[in-house]
């Protein structure tokens, strides 16, 4: 049986909730999706977007909840259905059930925000610091207004470190996030032009991501990308904010932990820093610049924890990208045909042009054989405001950079960029990405690389999946049925 995780009456004074019916003995942990929710788990009906949580409280009984969260307006028609914790907000109710969390905890936690790598850093540093003790860590990118409070009340009592990632997509929304994390440990991977709908330029997007030294607890440790240009911006914030300690990372000479030589693999990179004074030696798991320059920051997070630099690296080894950022997968044109496989770097979870540059120089690395080539497959990248569509076009220069053959494009943006390539790197350009793989899946041959990297929005993810599913080597598909 799972660990109680809150005890039933202790819920009621965090929650600031009046309870109708018996309390349980206690909830194994908490949902706010009934499609995941194990039963034993507390059910938070969190009104979203596109729905509301109350629709579905008869489903997380059936599911095995064990008591729900319910606000005053939806209580009495919900009551026949189980033990209900009523309050005034579901979602004010959340945030103060993490707060208690965090105030009880005694785990070492770090926080990490960034325009690029966020998520990928977050990783990392759950696979090191899982290495070294009990770690608890922010689920897939929950990130936002309700995912910081929902990792936070997950947080078990007998975690040693946690990990929480912070995002935004407006000014304040950092420090409030920040406010109920209290990290002991913030990073900042980069400052890029992400989001540039909401802010005039990239130095109000460092201010917005420097809201994260706001929140750190006094004496804690600021790290910060040194090679970003907003870096005075960063330091300025952290050295005003409660942290006792500033280090950076980079390539820059100056740098606390920088980057002294890297020797990229296709699956893997072989990374020399001067970390605090100290020559180091290691290989990060997963491939390219990028991941060994974000190893740094979990170099100089993780020893700001506690943890020793043997250990750190010994775990970096071990790193794997996570589900859309660089995973790799061998596929076949031919299911009866193993010499007609070809390699798919998925890297369609999000794009912004940093990442994307990132991207490419991964597809730059990566060696075709026979008569295969370098294929970029992308979608809109979002959020970009009036500079889009000059964001697009200038990528050219850097599929020229890395040597890519084809290019396949989805997404009224996109489409700058394949209008701005030689008619030769022109493979398809569609208005959708469901629209754009059949065209790709036709035009795959034996030998090929080919890279999927999109927005969210763009939908590049299911081009990926439709792809897998397509070509899955022969052994994958029978495990799979």
């Amino acid at each position: 049986m799972s660990e109680i995780l809150w005890s039933g009456l202790g819920l009621v004074a965090p929650l600031r909730a009046r309870v109708l019916g018996l309390p349980p003995e206690g909830a194994t942990g908490i949902s706010i999706d009934t499609r995941t929710l194990l039963p034993g788990e507390l059910f938070f009906a969190i009104k979203g977007d596109r729905s509301d949580g109350h629709d579905y409280v008869g489903a997380a009984f059936d599911r095995g909840a064990v008591a729900a969260v319910v606000d005053e307006a939806h209580a009495d028609a919900l009551k026949h259905l189980g033990t209900l914790y009523i309050v005034h907000d579901v979602l004010k109710a959340l945030e103060g059930l993490g707060r208690a969390a965090r105030k009880r905890s005694r785990a070492r936690i770090v926080a990490v925000t960034g325009s690029v790598g966020k998520t990928s850093t977050k990783e990392m540093l759950r696979k090191v610091l899982s290495d070294a003790g009990p770690t608890h860590a922010s689920d897939k990118s929950y990130n936002n207004h309700w995912g910081v409070p929902l990792t936070l009340a997950r947080l078990p009592e007998t975690a040693r470190y946690a990990v929480f990632e912070i995002g935004m997509s407006h000014a304040g929304e950092i420090a409030a996030l920040v406010d109920m994390v209290r990290p002991h440990v913030a990073v900042v991977t980069n400052v890029a032009p992400v989001h540039l709908e909401h802010f005039a330029n990239v130095e109000e997007i460092a201010q917005a991501k420097a809201e994260i030294f706001s929140g750190i607890v006094k004496g804690g440790v600021a790290i910060v990308n040194r090679d970003v240009e907003t870096f005075p911006i960063l330091e300025a914030a952290a050295k005003a904010s409660p942290a006792g300690y500033l280090l950076s990372f980079g390539e820059n000479i100056a740098a606390d932990a920088h980057l002294t030589k890297f020797d990229p693999e296709e699956s893997f990179s072989r990374v020399s820093a001067r970390v605090l004074r100290q020559e180091l030696h290691f290989r990060v798991g997963a491939p390219g610049r990028h991941m060994a320059i974000n190893a740094l920051a979990v170099l100089l997070a993780a020893r700001a924890v506690g943890v020793e630099f043997s250990a750190i690296t010994a775990s970096l080894a071990g790193v794997a990208p996570p589900q859309g950022r660089g995973a790799r997968e061998t596929l076949q044109r031919d299911r009866d045909d193993p010499e007609s496989s070809f390699l798919l770097i998925d890297e369609s979870y999000n794009a912004n042009p940093a990442s994307m540059r990132a991207a490419f120089q991964l597809l730059g690395a990566a060696q075709p054989s026979g008569a295969g080539r370098r294929i970029a497959v992308l979608g809109d990248m979002l959020e970009l405001g009036p500079t889009g569509p000059d964001l697009h076009a200038a990528l050219r220069d850097d599929l020229d950079r890395v040597n890519v053959e084809l290019v396949f494009a989805a997404g009224p943006l996109m489409r700058h960029l394949f209008d701005a390539l030689p008619p030769e790197k022109r493979g398809a350009w569609t208005e959708t990405a469901a629209a754009l793989e059949p065209l790709v899946a036709e035009a795959l041959r034996a030998g090929d690389v080919v890279m999927v990297k999109g927005s969210n929005g763009s939908k590049l993810h299911a081009l990926a999946a439709g792809l897998k599913s397509r070509f899955a080597a022969p052994e994958l598909q029978e495990v799979e049925e």
